[in-house]
């Protein structure tokens, strides 16, 4: 099975960014209006932690989840694993980090695929065999390939302000708004950046489910074997089930960057960043018989 390059995410992901850049054209120009100095604020705000974000997201990433760059000779293994893989999807080798952990998971981070991260927990490396492992590496590079790393910062990014700014509206506004609108002004500025959150908030959600099946199908073009993802995820699954609740509930705002989700409820499911294990693992299986038919 050949890498493709799917249109069909690199549509969505044009026509979500689009949407976000229209979205807060429209937020800037009621931050603007309503909060004194708000255009500055805004700009400040997004060309800073925009920066910092592009420069730094993998290590960053990194250091929240207690992720460590592991050598060569630390997890040869590992590290072979990742250089084959690397290979056969045509990626400069990323770091490769590893997290101390019993939750088995790994997610993928950084600006581009020259400068990417791969990390795993040691919970995983003891849950899967070497071919489930494998599979779960070649999704994480498939996302690399595919630039989701990117693209879900940036996105993310502006969600953030706006949730920012719904959350600390007072001291942005500096008390009195422009034109002597006052207080009111405030809230009609913190409402609208509610509403650019929740709107945000769904669009990411909903590429963010589509660049998972995306990258489930690139790591079955790399390792030309679905049906060893597919048997990860529903290793992976069973064991999140297992998961006391206090373990890494704290880092759920991770879940569009693991490979499944921390579960956190109905609610949780319902506004997941990942579609269902099962509609995953069924894809996978077709994709074994389309393989398997040629």
């Amino acid at each position: 099975m050949n890498w493709q390059a799917d249109w069909g995410l690199r549509f969505r992901m044009f026509l979500t960014m689009f949407l976000l850049f229209a979205l807060y054209i429209v937020f800037a120009g009621v931050i603007t209006t309503y909060m004194g100095g708000g255009l500055m604020v805004f700009a400040f705000l997004f060309g800073g932690m925009s920066l910092v974000q592009y420069y730094f997201s993998d290590t960053l990433t990194l250091k929240s989840m207690g992720a460590k760059t592991v050598s060569a000779n630390e997890y040869p293994q590992l590290h072979g694993s990742v250089e084959r893989l690397s290979q056969q999807a045509d990626l400069p080798k990323p770091k490769i980090a590893v997290i101390d952990s019993d939750v088995p998971n790994a997610f993928a981070t950084g600006r581009n695929q020259k400068n990417a991260a791969v990390a795993v927990t040691t919970g995983l490396m003891r849950t899967l065999n070497q071919d489930e492992l494998d599979g779960v590496l070649a999704h994480e590079l498939a996302h690399v390939k595919n630039r989701d790393m990117m693209v879900m910062t940036f996105a993310s990014l502006l969600a953030t302000i706006a949730f920012m700014i719904v959350r600390w509206g007072a001291f942005f506004g500096g008390g009195q708004s422009r034109g002597g609108k006052g207080g009111g002004g405030i809230m009609v500025a913190i409402l609208v950046s509610l509403i650019v959150w929740i709107i945000s908030y769904l669009l990411i959600r909903a590429l963010s489910r589509y660049r998972e099946y995306s990258a489930d199908r690139g790591a079955a073009a790399i390792t030309g074997n679905p049906s060893a993802l597919a048997s990860a995820l529903m290793k992976i699954s069973g064991q999140m089930d297992k998961v006391p609740k206090e373990d890494m509930r704290e880092e759920a705002e991770m879940n569009a960057f693991f490979i499944i989700p921390i579960k956190s409820g109905v609610v949780g499911r319902l506004f997941s960043t990942h579609p269902p294990t099962e509609r995953r693992v069924e894809q996978l299986r077709d994709l074994e018989r389309e393989m398997q038919s040629f």
